[in-house]
């Protein structure tokens, strides 16, 4: 992005690269001390525990790590500790033997085994169960797994990455995550820097998907006009990356021209923050509208057949009471068409 007039690409051959080389895109210096970390402890066989909001690119790094590691040759498996129930998380993880349970037509090998000699990525650790959490602390202490109805124990060589986006120490604290697991994950910590604070990295990743989806979609979209730059920068990013990538498919895919002039979902989420961000009316505010409701229904009339005081179901001197403490009036009532020179009820 060398101009000040839009965003340029750069060049296509970038898509190709090594993921280290264009899936991890910043150079602001939050985002930079994560990369030199990571370029740290990748050669090494060393835990690593993943930290940052969803959507910050925790799969990215992992993958980032793998790849740059002895074992890149080798397996990445991939298990998101969320999206299993906790009666499947034992048999994805460690496998079940032929017949052990209703179902087990055959041996299933876990996902450690699948990383025999790689990396397993346990995505979403801080959703793991309790029970499960012990088991899993005893294969990283042993460096063996058992098969669910097996009798034999299998030696794993496995480097295990987790991520989070939970507070664990504050888990910890509350005993819903075991501190010994934690401090077993906790070796080499990586944090992540959310969107919001890299702003200065905000040109060079629309670069990225501005072409990536280019390619993909077979699209030729030159560049990004300022009004839409500011939209970028001035954003958010409640879902980081994440939703920057989302936002750049459906921006190249729709783009009618060869420059994208504005982001109408800006618009729409601006829009409907600015309604979610409308006052709430207190019980007293609400009351009196209401009230002033009603009044304005039967036309000034209090008592008797049809009065606001039958039609509210109370007392008509509870309500003159309500109306002096209230502080309405027959004007404030009719505002701009009064229905008598006299500007109260009471």
């Amino acid at each position: 992005m060398k101009s000040a007039n839009s965003v340029y690409l750069k060049d296509d051959r970038e898509v190709r690269q090594p993921i280290w080389q264009t899936s991890i895109i910043g150079s602001g210096p939050k985002f930079q001390h994560a990369v030199d970390l990571t370029n740290a402890v990748a050669p090494s066989d060393v835990s690593v525990l993943l930290l940052g909001e969803s959507g910050t690119g925790k799969e990215k790094f992992a993958e980032a790590i793998h790849l740059k590691s002895p074992r890149a040759n080798k397996p990445f498996v991939r298990i998101n500790c969320a999206s299993l129930p906790p009666t499947l998380i034992e048999s994805e993880l460690f496998g079940h033997e032929k017949g052990v349970f209703t179902g087990a037509y055959e041996r299933k090998t876990g996902k450690f085994e699948r990383a025999q000699q790689g990396t397993i990525f346990l995505d979403e650790i801080g959703e793991l169960p309790l029970m499960m959490q012990s088991k899993l602390l005893h294969v990283l202490q042993e460096k063996q797994i058992e098969r669910i109805g097996g009798n034999a124990s299998i030696p794993i060589d496995t480097r295990v990455i987790a991520a989070t986006n939970r507070n664990l120490e504050k888990d910890v604290a509350e005993g819903t995550f075991r501190k010994d697991l934690f401090y077993r994950l906790n070796i080499f910590p990586i944090t992540l820097p959310p969107l919001r604070d890299r702003k200065e990295d905000i040109r060079q990743l629309a670069d990225y998907f501005l072409s990536m989806y280019n390619a993909r979609f077979r699209k030729n979209i030159k560049g990004i006009a300022p009004e839409a730059l500011m939209q970028l920068e001035n954003h958010h990013w409640p879902g980081n990356i994440r939703e920057m990538q989302h936002l750049f498919e459906r921006a190249v895919l729709l783009c009618p021209t060869h420059t994208i002039h504005r982001f109408i979902e800006f618009d729409v989420a601006d829009e409907a923050e600015k309604v979610a961000e409308t006052k709430v009316k207190s019980l007293t505010e609400m009351e009196r509208d209401h009230i002033v409701a009603t009044l304005r229904r039967c036309k000034g009339k209090i008592s008797g057949k049809d009065g606001a005081a039958e039609l509210l179901d109370i007392n008509p001197s509870t309500l003159v009471s309500r109306l002096k403490k209230l502080g309405i009036s027959q004007v404030s009532v009719w505002k701009n068409d009064p229905i008598s020179a006299n500007d109260s009820y009471y």
